[in-house]
């Protein structure tokens, strides 16, 4: 670091409010640790902010001496967006406030959150919004590319109940945006992800749901996957906007509900959360009981926030992670085929292929409303190959590979931005479609010089083929 910089620095420590770590602090490599243990980058320094000014601070540092920086959330997408080597990581994770209105069933959240976070704040008045399924999600990544979730059904994107944001620009301008107030910038940071500014809170509208919902697995045997899968196909075309079922292939953990035989091998587990009345939603899963014959089951009345971290132990953070994801308008034999092929030739033990189930409200919002385009998009399907060892990376990559290649014929436009990892960079115009000319305008507006350029990116040199 030359003398300049140091001095630069110190006087920059010296005005942030927060915590600025560097290599040689004791906390540097916890710190700058994300969920993808295939991610290992080492930044020159982390700035853990702990208010927007911090925030503004930062990125004034950062464009004095032209310095390459990540942003981190929580930390948990796919790609590792979250950290850059040799530059700065403006990190996120301490600003986790949550305060709930609850005569205008509003949230106001901190971009450190995890859905954790959230929903233990917004249930303790019996009121959710859509988000993911592992509770140590970041708010800010999720809503930022989409979100969905048990609730999408019902209540829609993560993006389609999002009601503002505060946001920072890449000239260090605080700015609200929504539906009233610049509301071209809202429009691109729905679905736009970090392209166009650091927000630094988000405002959520929120909906009665629980505190108990009727959710759970009903867990079948691999022979039975081309009988279950088929009917899950079908079933999930016309059930009700308050049912959700997802379905998972996989090798089976030991849960205590399965037979201990049974642990370790392929199976087939359906996952159901119906955030309606629970005697109503027990006559559609009676329905899903006669798909075949369970190896066993565990359903029934729980907390709403319980069952938003029922998956987290399948997906702590420290493993090594790769997926792979295609959207799916229906699934017809070819898909399945493909699902069950695959799935037979899990490459480890962790490894799983999952479909999302989204249609219902998702599906009613215009397609032109904001920069998430891909309304005709019922099912998510996401290949997550998932081990321990760089030793296996080769093996559990070409799988992954190998099956999204081989299913994509069966596939609809469009792609979910959350899911694409970081060699991608391909299929981010193809992931945006028709948005995505109008997200390059936006782009060049906001952020010409491409300051935020560290993640999905939105180029905004690209030029229309046309």
């Amino acid at each position: 670091m030359d003398r300049i910089l140091e001095t630069a620095l110190k006087e920059f420590i010296a005005e942030f409010d927060g915590n600025v770590m560097l290599p040689h602090d004791p906390q540097y490599d916890e710190v700058r640790q994300i969920w993808n243990a295939m991610i290992d980058r080492r930044p020159s320094m982390i700035c853990r902010c702990v208010s927007p000014e911090d925030v503004i601070k930062s990125l004034n540092f950062i464009r004095k001496h032209d310095l390459p920086f990540s942003i981190r959330g929580g930390g948990h997408n796919i790609a590792g967006n979250a950290v850059c080597d040799d530059g700065l990581m403006i990190d996120l994770s301490l600003m986790r406030e949550v305060h709930i209105d609850q005569d205008r069933q509003c949230a106001s959240v901190g971009p450190g959150c995890t859905l954790a976070d959230f929903d233990a704040a917004a249930q303790e008045y019996g009121l959710a919004t859509p988000l993911g399924i592992n509770s140590t999600t970041g708010v800010a990544g999720l809503t930022l590319g989409g979100g969905f979730g048990w609730l999408s059904r019902k209540y829609g994107m993560t993006i389609d109940n999002l009601l503002g944001v505060d946001v920072i620009t890449a000239d260090g301008d605080q700015l609200h945006a929504s539906e009233a107030e610049n509301a071209d910038l809202f429009w691109g940071l729905r679905g736009g992800g970090g392209n166009f500014g650091i927000v630094t809170r988000f405002e959520y509208q929120l909906h009665p749901v629980g505190p108990n919902v009727l959710s759970g697995l009903i867990v079948y045997p691999f022979d039975q996957a081309q009988s279950v899968i088929t009917q899950f196909a079908r079933f999930t075309e016309t059930m009700p906007d308050e049912l959700n079922v997802w379905m998972v292939t996989r090798k089976a953990p030991p849960l205590p509900f399965l037979p201990e035989d049974v642990h370790g091998k392929e199976i087939v587990a359906l996952a159901i959360c119906y955030s309606g009345d629970p005697a109503e939603g027990e006559q559609y899963i009676e329905s899903l009981r006669g798909f075949g014959t369970a190896h066993g089951e565990h359903i029934g009345v729980q907390p709403y926030i319980d069952w938003q971290q029922a998956f987290d132990p399948l997906l702590t953070a420290g493993a090594r992670n790769y997926w792979k994801s295609h959207n799916f308008s229906s699934l017809g034999a070819g898909a399945i085929d493909t699902v069950i092929e695959y799935a037979g030739q899990l490459p480890s033990s962790q490894s799983e292929i999952f479909i999302g189930t989204i249609g219902g409200q998702t599906g009613r919002a215009d397609p032109e409303a904001m920069a998430y385009s891909s309304r005709g998009t019922n099912y998510v399907l996401n290949v997550h190959a998932r081990w321990e060892t760089a030793d296996e990376d080769a093996h559990c990559i070409a799988w992954a590979r190998e099956f999204f290649s081989r299913s994509q014929p069966f596939a609809s436009g469009g792609a979910y931005i959350n899911f694409l990892t970081e060699d991608e960079a391909d299929r981010i115009e193809f992931a945006y479609g028709a948005s995505y000319g109008r997200l390059v305008e936006l782009k060049k507006k906001f952020d010409p010089a491409n300051v935020f350029r560290i993640n999905q990116n939105i180029n905004p040199a690209w030029m229309s083929p046309d």
